[in-house]
């Protein structure tokens, strides 16, 4: 088991920054892959950026070269860095967690943070 807890989420004006976190406890080392996704008003949700145990990063198209994946491995925890933000990105962020035991993978999940984007 793996448990994710984000945090970072909040109020921006457009133009502006956030940084979110999310901290990771439980079966650490089992971990493949982690990621940000997000779900806007209305909308299904989304991948945002994925970082693998190995530090490969990928991102969605809509926000590459304003936002930044990122993992501190000794605090267990990971980042993304948003800047130049948009009305658009206005959604609930959630942090993504996927292991893989004997090629029996796993999805985990953080309770999401809400990140709006106003003026």
């Amino acid at each position: 088991q793996v448990q994710l807890v984000e945090s970072g989420g909040g109020l921006v004006q457009p133009g502006g920054s956030l940084r979110l976190s999310c901290a990771a406890s439980g079966s650490i080392s089992r971990i493949n892959v982690m990621g940000w996704y997000r779900q806007p008003p209305g909308k299904q949700r989304e991948l945002v950026a994925t970082i693998t145990s190995g530090g490969s990063t990928n991102y969605a198209d809509s926000v590459k070269g304003r936002f930044t994946i990122s993992r501190d491995s000794a605090k267990n925890t990971m980042f993304l860095q948003m800047n130049s933000l948009k009305p658009d990105d206005t959604a609930v962020y959630y942090c993504n967690a996927k292991t893989m035991v004997l090629l029996v993978t796993a999805n985990y999940w953080g309770q999401g943070t809400q990140v709006t984007v106003s003026s």
